[in-house]
C-alpha cells in the first residue's frame, strides 16, 4: 500500500470528511512522527507497534568484488518492532493467502 491508498481507503471509511482533510491529517502525523523520531524519541502506538532510534557503530567493511576494505561511518537506523494484536492479525491472514518464492 502506499499513500494515496491509504488515502483512498480513509476517505471511503470516512466520507463524511474531505479528501484534503484526510489528507492533511495523515501528512501531520508522519510529519509528529518523524519529529518525534528526529528528538531521538521512541513512537509507541498500542496494538501496532513501536518505532525506535538504533545507533550502528562505525566499523571496518569488505567490498566483496575487490576485497578492499572500506572504513564504514556511524549510522542511525529506524527500527520498527510489530506489537502483538498486529502480529497475530498478519500471521492468521497468512493461512488465506499461499505465499511462493
Amino acid at each position: 500500500m502506499v499513500k494515496s491508498e491509504l488515502l483512498r481507503a480513509l476517505n471511503e471509511k470516512l466520507p463524511e470528511l474531505q479528501q484534503r482533510d484526510v489528507e492533511l491529517a495523515v501528512n501531520c502525523m508522519l510529519e509528529q512522527m518523524t519529529a518525534a523520531l528526529e528528538e531521538g524519541e521512541r513512537i509507541e502506538i498500542r496494538g501496532f507497534g513501536s518505532f525506535n532510534i538504533r545507533h550502528h557503530t562505525p566499523r571496518v567493511g569488505r567490498n566483496p568484488k575487490t576485497g578492499e576494505t572500506i572504513d564504514l561511518p556511524e549510522k542511525v537506523v529506524i527500527h520498527f518492532k510489530p506489537g502483538k494484536e498486529f502480529r497475530d492479525r498478519v500471521d492468521a491472514a497468512r493461512g488465506k493467502f499461499r505465499i511462493t518464492e
